[in-house]
């Protein structure tokens, strides 16, 4: 640390000064100066380098946890005063269980309102829709694309607030139609969706909170249209929940065990 601070430094005062003044020898300094990288400090600088790499790739969004786990995730030793379990089990349920909710962003042009569906399993954004008003249609939308993405599977539980959307009549054949049980939360209690909520809170404070949409198609393509959802959320995030891996590779994972 010395000899680093004289490094910083010796042009503001002369070496041989700051090493008396400092009581290191000016032969130590130029032999520190001199000398290749310990290996380290090159480790160290690989690291950080990676370190650096999955904040960037998170749009600087993960803190120091989820990078942390990034790095195990990649095949990395890295130091740490706490460690996390990513040990993870969960039971192999009969039916799917899918959560489905409703939010809106603010353009230039006007609030864009957004209807998400996710697989409640891997926490996977399986169905999604966007429109200029808030209709029966914007739901109706999310639900197909879930339906299609997943190959129409048997045995599906569509959870949702109350809505009018969602307890309107042909929403409600819709679900029937496609042999989808409907639950919807009780009264007054928001907590039944909280699942849904993790991904909204992730939409709002990760890729759209510094940023102004001039028009709603800018942030369609912002951040569903192969952008953050394709591109960062699905294959990427990680989530306690799963062990701290992104819904993807969860499962992935499970398909495999």
């Amino acid at each position: 640390m010395t000899f680093a601070f004289i490094a910083t430094h010796w042009g503001m005062w002369p070496a041989g000064w700051l090493c008396e003044a400092l009581g290191v020898s000016r032969a130590g300094f130029y032999a520190w100066r001199t000398r290749s990288p310990s290996a380290r400090a090159r480790a160290n600088e690989q690291l950080l380098a990676r370190v650096r790499a999955s904040f960037l790739a998170s749009d600087r969004t993960y803190g120091a946890r989820l990078v942390w786990h990034d790095l195990l995730a990649d095949g990395r030793r890295t130091p740490s005063r706490r460690m996390y379990s990513t040990e993870h089990s969960r039971p192999h349920w009969p039916t799917a269980i899918w959560v489905a909710d409703c939010t809106d962003l603010w353009t230039a042009e006007g609030w864009l309102y957004v209807a998400v569906v996710v697989d409640l399993f891997s926490r996977r954004v399986v169905g999604w829709s966007m429109h200029a008003t808030m209709t029966m249609q914007l739901v109706t939308d999310a639900l197909v694309m879930a339906t299609w993405r997943r190959g129409k599977p048997e045995a599906v539980l569509h959870h949702s607030d109350r809505g009018s959307q969602y307890t309107s009549e042909p929403f409600q054949r819709l679900l029937a139609d496609h042999g989808v049980t409907c639950s919807m939360s009780r009264a007054g209690n928001v907590w039944d969706n909280a699942a849904m909520e993790r991904v909204f809170s992730s939409l709002k404070t990760e890729p759209t909170a510094s940023k102004t949409y001039r028009t709603r198609d800018q942030a369609k393509a912002d951040v569903f249209d192969y952008d953050y959802i394709e591109r960062f959320y699905d294959p990427s995030q990680q989530h306690s929940t799963l062990g701290y891996r992104s819904p993807m590779k969860f499962e992935w994972q499970a398909e495999l065990a």
